[in-house]
């Protein structure tokens, strides 16, 4: 039997209530397909046989009992949101920085949960604070640390580093070696020396979760000029991201042609 291992399986919308009595039926057929028995699967949930037999009869089940039985089967469970493109919604997120995915019958598709894929061939903007990136372009810091990222992302993956506040600019990109989900305290442990955070920082910015991510860096170039925030908006329309966002392509077309300077 071919392993699931690693496959992202996706939610289905149903029709009515209903048909969610298939929900099980369909667990029971991926376990098939991952060629392992209800024992098995009970033996990774930590519950009785008894417990898989229920959830694969259908009825009732939780959309939490669905991603644990999922993972159980070595995948991991993707649940999005399907918006038609003439929706209010579609206008406003077109209009701003988000980089959208297009979905069939001219839908665009969100992510609601489960690991986002990362879209090959694209580089993402990573905002990050001064204190970190001055460290990153210095070469000591070398590892970057996120509560959520694409683990799929390809490795030589380009992120632009923008300097959050008070800098507000672009400064300089790195190469991702590698990206990592690890559990909290594993990643403590393998990167307190190279992230650059202290323990406290650490334990807030990770908290309530029992897994997080680590951007590994090399080839880590500075701009020779920091692009300011207004040039970028003013140019690109571009807007910081929280987190990460994919740089559109009029925008990494500019920055690839900026002098830089190795760093590192």
């Amino acid at each position: 039997m071919g392993k699931l291992t690693g496959n992202i399986i996706e939610a289905q919308a149903v029709e009515s209530a209903h048909g969610t009595a298939l929900v099980g039926t369909e667990l029971k057929r991926l376990r098939i397909l991952a060629g392992l028995t209800q024992e098995q699967i009970a033996t990774r949930l930590n519950v009785q046989q008894a417990a898989v037999s229920k959830i694969e009869k259908g009825g009732e089940i939780y959309l939490s009992t669905v991603e644990r039985y999922v993972e159980a089967l070595g995948a991991s469970l993707r649940l999005n949101a399907h918006f038609p493109v003439d929706a209010p919604i579609s206008a406003r997120l077109h209009s701003s920085h988000f980089d959208l995915e297009q979905g069939h019958d001219d839908q665009l598709v969100l992510p609601l949960l489960g690991d986002e894929p990362f879209k090959e061939q694209r580089d993402v903007v990573l905002s990050i604070k001064p204190v970190y990136s001055e460290k990153i372009l210095a070469g000591q810091k070398t590892v970057e640390l996120r509560r959520r990222f694409p683990v799929s992302a390809p490795n030589g993956a380009l992120a632009y580093i923008y300097s959050s506040s008070p800098v507000k600019a672009m400064v300089g990109t790195a190469s991702i070696r590698d990206v990592l989900k690890l559990p909290i305290e594993k990643i403590w442990t393998e990167f307190e020396s190279t992230a650059f955070i202290e323990r406290p920082l650490f334990d807030k910015y990770f908290e309530g979760l029992d897994h997080g991510y680590a951007l590994v860096f090399d080839k880590v170039k500075s701009f020779s000029r920091p692009l300011p925030l207004h040039e970028l908006r003013e140019k690109f329309g571009f807007e910081p991201p929280q987190s990460f966002l994919y740089a559109k392509r009029d925008l990494r077309k500019a920055l690839q042609d900026e002098p830089a300077s190795v760093s590192h």
